[in-house]
């Protein structure tokens, strides 16, 4: 486990947070949010690394995170962070999590997409270095949102994570 945030530690997934990854799916993607069997296919697929961010104090696990990555390079599968623990750093502390493991494996670049209307989830990546690609029209369904595809190369220096601007995000 690795503390970030004064509070809360990074952990890996198991298959016992499931209940809780699909209550979080559904409490902040709503009708975007994946399901309990895909849930469990990305914890256990090949490639795949999945982080939680846990309250010290309750136990509780408060943000979630995954990562895959294909032998070249990795992209942000998912960011969330349930609504009561948002601007705290949690989602900081998990991206930190997710590119220290991406350069661990050796990354060449990490990807990501991210909606077009989510502010804090953008300065969130653009802080940590990330760059935008292009825009996918429509990319979040059933809802019909853009999305950004940004990218980050990891040659560059990792930026410090800033607390206080994480937001629920999931890129898939």
């Amino acid at each position: 486990m690795t503390e970030f945030d004064p509070g809360v530690v990074v952990r890996p997934l198991t298959t016992a947070d499931l209940p809780a990854l699909d209550t979080f799916e559904r409490e902040l993607f709503g009708p975007g949010a994946w399901s309990r069997a895909a849930l469990a296919e990305e914890l256990h697929g090949p490639g795949r690394w999945y982080v939680g961010g846990q309250d010290v104090a309750t136990g509780e696990l408060v943000g979630y995170a995954g990562l895959s990555f294909d032998g070249v390079d990795a992209e942000v599968m998912t960011i969330g962070t349930t609504t009561g623990h948002q601007r705290r750093g949690v989602g900081s502390a998990l991206l930190a999590a997710l590119l220290g493991h991406a350069r661990e494996v050796g990354a060449a670049n990490v990807y990501l997409e991210v909606r077009v209307d989510n502010d804090s989830a953008l300065r969130l990546y653009e802080r940590a270095g990330f760059v935008r690609m292009g825009r996918r029209r429509g990319y979040y369904q059933p809802e019909n949102v853009d999305a950004w595809t940004m990218s980050l190369a990891l040659s560059h220096p990792a930026a410090p994570a800033v607390p206080g601007d994480d937001d629920k995000e999931q890129i898939s």
